[in-house]
């Protein structure tokens, strides 16, 4: 009689494959501090003294836009603490619990991680002000007392140099960031403290959508192990506080709505005029069409991939019915861009820095986790060849920590298809990258 044959144990991973994954990880901080040291040997700056008259000489020698300022604030205790508990117990936890329980916990971290990074800075600093500068929406939201008129005459004034030209931010992106802003405050939640808010809460459903994108395109396994990456996401240190976080939390749920499209159509619809209305928060957001295709190509979901055009479409036809184009949006953009500071960011050091940039966003364990290949979700990848394709448009020049977050929160869960036994090593390189940025440098964001 032949007793039950036990299924052979998985490979341990060699020495040789843990060598390789740390030295991936060095090179890639290596790359930002050579980004670091080329900045401030050839004196490049984020702003040039023709745009930004008086700004601090110490902006611009990193490849983050922030400046050298050693701190600690009120939100360092919780912020080491979090870091901590994700470290220790994260992916046993995870493990442990179901998914959807899994998923809540990922929110709910994801959420108390961003505020605790920005409150490093103080409430005032980093949270209730961060959105009222005079360049960014909230500044235009109390001149627009008519939103047919803004967006019939939105297109007139985005080149600058005219007496009512766009503030900055308002002028770089479509009308539909400044509308988030306008219609909270059209509601009562007006003000730089209740932007943030909904900016970190939203941001922090990439913590939800991420994994059930994976868990969707037969990734079941790298899904839940992504869960405490994308939760102590690096990059949290500009999600916290935003509009890009916005961002990355609405095309994040697009994509997860796409997923699970494959079986229920009324989700590849949502899907679709979610991230059709993606395209009118910014428009780099464009490429996150390539992540979107990965899943639909990926799952061979064609009717999705058709009713998720039939709602992006629908999105485009209302913001045309009311007065703005998208491509006609996107041609004075870039005149724009090259109107003001775009022409004092070298091409040539930008476009490789810009990486350095998205290292410190998504963390060292995720550039471990790309070298390991085939193993990695083509989900991953896509968002991999959108940076690339950014980043060699030259329409992404600096700034890219916080303009990527849509994409950067993609490449993280690349972190996952490392060896589970060394989660807990690469959780904590995580966790220490995210704070000496944010309690080294005073970030703009």
């Amino acid at each position: 009689m032949v007793g039950p044959v036990s299924a052979p144990a998985p490979p341990r991973p060699s020495l040789s494959d843990h060598r390789s994954d740390l030295l991936v990880a060095a090179g890639a901080l290596l790359l930002v501090a050579v980004a670091a040291g080329v900045g401030w040997v050839f004196g490049i700056r984020l702003f040039g003294d023709r745009h930004f008259p008086g700004a601090p000489s110490t902006f611009g020698e990193w490849p983050v836009l922030g400046e050298w300022l050693p701190h600690v604030g009120p939100g360092t205790p919780a912020a080491v603490l979090l870091a901590a508990g994700a470290v220790l117990w994260g992916p046993a936890l995870v493990a442990r619990l179901s998914m959807r329980a899994a998923l809540a916990l990922g929110y709910v971290f994801a959420v108390a991680w961003t505020f605790a990074l920005a409150m490093v800075d103080g409430w005032d600093r980093g949270v209730a002000t961060q959105l009222t500068s005079r360049d960014e929406y909230l500044a235009a939201v109390p001149g627009i007392t008519d939103v047919s008129v803004m967006l019939r005459t939105f297109t007139g004034r985005i080149l600058d140099f005219q007496p009512d030209s766009w503030i900055t931010h308002v002028a770089g992106h479509p009308p539909g960031a400044t509308l988030v802003f306008v219609g909270l405050d059209r509601v009562g939640l007006g003000g730089g403290a209740w932007a943030a808010a909904v900016c970190v809460l939203v941001g922090a459903l990439v913590a939800v959508a991420v994994p059930v994108a994976l868990a969707g395109v037969g990734k079941p396994g790298v899904a839940r192990s992504a869960v405490p990456f994308v939760a102590l996401f690096p990059g949290a240190v500009w999600m916290g506080v935003s509009a890009d976080a916005l961002f990355a939390g609405v095309t994040a749920c697009g994509v997860a709505l796409l997923v699970l499209g494959a079986r229920r159509p009324v989700a590849a619809v949502a899907g679709g005029v979610v991230l059709g209305f993606g395209l009118f928060l910014s428009y780099g957001l464009v490429l996150i069409g390539v992540v979107a295709l990965a899943v639909v190509v990926g799952n061979r979901d064609w009717r999705g991939l058709a009713l998720a055009a039939v709602g992006a479409l629908t999105v485009v036809g209302v913001f045309a019915a009311a007065g703005f184009w998208w491509s006609d949006g996107y041609d004075l953009v870039v005149e724009r861009y090259y109107q003001g500071i775009a022409n004092d960011r070298p091409y040539a050091y930008w476009v490789w820095a810009n990486l350095a940039c998205l290292v410190l966003a998504v963390g060292p364990a995720a550039v471990a986790g790309l070298r390991r290949g085939r193993a990695v979700p083509v989900v991953v990848w896509a968002a991999v060849a959108a940076v690339a394709l950014a980043t060699l448009s030259g329409l992404s020049k600096s700034e890219v920590e916080r303009i990527w977050l849509p994409f950067a929160v993609w490449v993280v869960a690349a972190a996952a298809v490392l060896p589970a036994r060394s989660h807990r090593w690469w959780l904590a390189a995580q966790a220490v990258t995210a704070l000496v940025v944010n309690h080294v440098l005073l970030t703009n964001w």
